[in-house]
């Protein structure tokens, strides 16, 4: 065989090998896998694993489902990371954040939270394969942190009737106020008691696990202080098992002053395909059509947060453990598991902070770590599902208030003050619009952020220094918005002072133009010859040049600096006169 055919075929394996190894990160690791690794995954996945459970729980209250629907979205993630993934710490399963989400569009019907799994893990995979992960750029920062505030504070004040142990106080979230504090007098003594003890507990554990990590941390045995650091780290699932065993004791004796969860379905979830038509309950059969047209704006804002928050949590500990990431393996990693997770009745997951910061401080070595959490879930559903029935609503409530209290960062609006007060307008359009609308809080703040991002494309920086010859300097880029604004601009400063005046163009910022920048360049050079001045340009990139000349503009003319420019018409005025 021809030896150059040989060595294109070898190069075509190579090709497939790293391009299957790029859509299959566990091809990369798994040849590599050590016992020492196996020991850490093992560990971190019952540390996380532990963690998630009552989480999942309280998230499902969160998004309005029942609390089963919680694990059904547990345990899915773990197991398709393992396969997709490019982090070893990020862990994939219900937030708090993806929860209210759901609950604002589905309105607590688990059929159509599930068809929407479905549809977010379509529209979440088709971007990772049409490498459309860049669209998420066009989320700032300030409309991220507006929208968390606000998510945190939506969250947490919608947990306070649990603590109360209030019963029918509405989703939305201004009457929600109103009748949480018109109702107070209804509240049950028990509940208040029980969640505030719990949520004593979980912040004294949570000092307590800072406190180990601090220089002046109280001195004792290396054991002593792993196995306080094991117990804080899994603070949410010893608070949740005491407080059941609490209400456990009370019911068997007969006094149930406790509001529990309930009866809960037992067993694993069948793996059947996701409903795509729903019945009202007076037996209205609602077509898929409707049910989509239904979830309006949210079918859009549910993918993009769900993709922003996983992918931010990627990189952040990415960049603290010193490895890299594919964030468009990410986005074909969280649409997989969302379309997967729809056939076990799941709801649309993420990453999650805070479990990804426990796995990451367990010392997990591979995304395997996920496969030992999700086996801790498929046994809980499997086995223990009915002692989920006397888990009180307070310690739950509990437990989300401390896990959405960090995401309150205040401290975010004095840094946006000083560093650049603009910020503040999309921060602030979208923290107040979410508490009407979660979806419109987020695409208010979108459409805000756009607004001013156009507008600096629309009035780029000019700076004028005058020498003898008017010198422009352009501190960014020209487009057609711009084109407006450069004209009248130049016609003011240069072409309707008397008399008027040349100018040279200082272009060594602009590295693109178009069309229309071009027309508009031709018409000005049109004028400055009517008037008999010049327009020259200076330091043009060669980019910019060769559309320049191709555009054959009459009158064009260019120099390398700006002191060239300023001699040329020098020497041009010593000739006229």
């Amino acid at each position: 065989m021809d030896r150059s055919l040989l060595g294109r075929l070898s190069a075509r394996g190579c090709c497939s090998s790293s391009t299957l190894k790029a859509w299959l990160p566990i091809l990369s690791w798994l040849p590599r896998y050590k016992l020492e690794w196996l020991q850490m995954d093992l560990l971190a996945g019952l540390t996380v694993g532990l963690t998630t459970v009552p989480q999942a729980l309280a998230y499902a209250e969160v998004a309005g489902l029942p609390v089963q629907y919680g694990l059904y979205s547990a345990f899915m993630g773990g197991f398709v990371y393992t396969l997709l993934g490019t982090s070893k710490d990020v862990t994939l399963g219900p937030t708090a954040i993806m929860s209210l989400l759901c609950a604002s569009v589905v309105g607590g019907q688990p059929h159509r939270a599930v068809l929407l799994s479905l549809l977010c893990g379509l529209i979440q995979a088709g971007m990772a394969l049409l490498r459309l992960g860049f669209l998420l750029d066009f989320i700032s920062f300030p409309v991220i942190k507006g929208f968390t505030c606000a998510a945190a504070v939506t969250i947490g004040f919608g947990q306070v009737k649990n603590i109360l142990g209030l019963q029918g106080v509405p989703q939305e979230f201004f009457l929600e106020v109103y009748y949480t504090f018109y109702k107070i007098p209804e509240a049950r003594i028990g509940d208040v008691v029980l969640g505030l003890l719990c949520l004593a507990l979980l912040v004294m554990l949570l000092f307590m696990k800072t406190s180990l990590g601090s220089e002046d941390a109280p001195t004792c045995s290396r054991v002593a202080r792993k196995l306080v650091w094991i117990v804080a780290t899994m603070r949410n699932a010893v608070v949740v098992v005491a407080a059941s065993l609490v209400a456990f004791s009370w019911n068997a004796y007969g006094h149930p002053v406790f509001t529990v969860t309930g009866k809960t379905c037992q067993g694993l979830p069948p793996f059947r395909p996701p409903p795509t038509s729903d019945t009202t309950a007076n037996g209205t059969v609602v077509s898929f059509g409707e049910i989509v047209e239904a979830f309006g704006g949210g079918l859009a804002v549910i993918p993009f947060m769900g993709l922003l928050e996983s992918i931010a949590i990627a990189k952040a500990f990415a960049s603290q453990n010193d490895y890299r990431i594919d964030a468009n393996q990410e986005l074909l990693a969280i649409g997989v598991t969302n379309i997967l997770g729809s056939f076990v009745s799941a709801y649309p997951v993420t990453g999650s902070f805070g479990r990804t910061a426990v796995n990451s401080q367990t010392g997990v070595c591979t995304p395997a770590g996920g496969i030992v959490t999700s086996v801790i879930v498929l046994l809980s559903l499997a086995f223990i599902m009915p002692a989920f029935y006397y888990i009180p609503k307070a310690s739950l409530a509990a437990v989300i208030i401390c896990a959405v209290a960090p995401m309150v960062d205040y401290r975010v609006v004095a840094k946006m003050w000083k560093i650049r007060k603009l910020d503040l307008l999309p921060f602030v359009v979208t923290f107040l619009m979410s508490f009407w609308q979660v979806q419109y809080g987020i695409v208010g703040g979108i459409a805000v952020s756009g607004a001013l991002l156009l507008y600096n494309t629309a009035r780029p920086q000019i700076k004028v220094s005058d020498h003898g010859v008017l010198v422009m300097e352009l501190g960014s880029g020209l487009s057609f918005p711009a084109t407006e604004y450069l004209s009248h601009f130049i016609h003011t400063q240069a072409l309707q002072a008397s008399p008027p005046r040349s100018v040279v163009l200082d272009c060594h910022h602009v590295s693109t133009i178009d069309y229309t920048v071009i027309s508009e360049l031709r018409d000005l050079l049109r004028q400055f010859r009517l008037r008999e001045v010049r327009l020259i340009f200076s330091r043009l990139q060669l980019s910019v040049l060769e559309l320049l000349l191709a555009a054959d503009l009459q009158g064009f003319t260019f120099t390398d600096s700006v002191e060239a420019a300023l001699q040329m018409e020098s020497e041009s005025l010593n000739t006229d006169q």
